[in-house]
């Protein structure tokens, strides 16, 4: 095993290039660890409160899926509460393999990767504008992304972390608000760039305005910004979440994969 990514770990995710972009991104950073054989398993975690990546083909042999589920038991990553996103063949196995040893893993949210070569403009259209976040909106920005956290309950940071990732995502220049006509933030949303491809993320609105369209008008005008500046939209939705993937399918995009994250409990 190699703890260095090279072209032929990348020359993997072409095959898989929706479902682990994710994966693609952080494995160019700081990551607390990179293990890989460069043909069929490659496993990447960047550090805490994040969870575990691990890529493996779809066709594997018993005996390779045991050696991944060794591999991770022998770095501390199955009794400590971690979490996985694998490939749904890849969770069924962990789950039983893990409770062989004594340890209970279940797939805590099943998702599903959507892209969107042609953005459709909403039927339903709303009041209010797209706002670009500067520094201004640090502080909003940061408990806008601490309620996310509190939501989906995951990636939980303290104060000072989510001031720092309010930051971060407003130099980044991709960090978007929609505040309606009385200035009010009702909604957020930003995009990574990477490569041809661009995730949106962080979608979140405020629930005194759901169902109200809102959100469907702000991913709308991002996945426009970044259609138009060259990039292919992409993004990954929870399975459960019926009304928000209609609202992603009625906009444009288009279904590409899936994949599951596995909790250890």
């Amino acid at each position: 095993m190699d703890n260095r990514a090279d072209e032929r770990d990348y020359l993997l995710l072409d095959s898989d290039r929706y479902t682990f972009f994710v994966l693609r991104q952080i494995m160019g950073g700081n990551c607390d660890l990179l293990l890989t054989d460069h043909e069929k398993m490659i496993i990447c975690y960047s550090g805490a409160p994040y969870p575990v990546w691990i890529w493996t083909p779809d066709d594997l042999l018993p005996e390779f899926l045991e050696q991944i589920f060794m591999v991770i038991k022998e770095n501390g990553l199955i009794g400590c509460g971690q979490r996985f996103n694998v490939k749904k063949g890849l969770a069924s196995y962990l789950i039983r393999r893990a409770e062989k040893d004594g340890f209970r893993l279940e797939i805590s949210v099943n998702m599903k990767v959507y892209d969107c070569p042609a953005p459709i403009r909403p039927e339903s259209r709303v009041d209010g504008v797209l706002h670009l976040c500067t520094n201004e909106d640090e502080s909003e920005l940061a408990e806008i992304i601490e309620q996310f956290a509190d939501e989906i309950n995951t990636d939980r940071k303290n104060r000072e972390a989510y001031l720092e990732d309010a930051r971060l995502f407003i130099e980044s220049g991709t960090m978007y608000f929609w505040k309606n006509k009385h200035g009010e933030t009702v909604a957020s949303c930003k995009f990574n760039p990477a490569g041809e491809l661009a995730s949106v993320n962080h979608v979140y609105t405020r629930p005194e305005y759901r169902r109200k369209h809102f959100a469907e008008n702000l991913v709308y005008e991002v996945t426009r910004i970044v259609r138009n500046a060259g990039y292919l939209p992409m993004l990954y939705t929870d399975s459960d979440y019926v009304a928000s993937n209609a609202c992603y399918e009625k906009i444009g995009y288009m279904f590409r994969g899936e994949l599951c994250t596995v909790s250890v409990l």
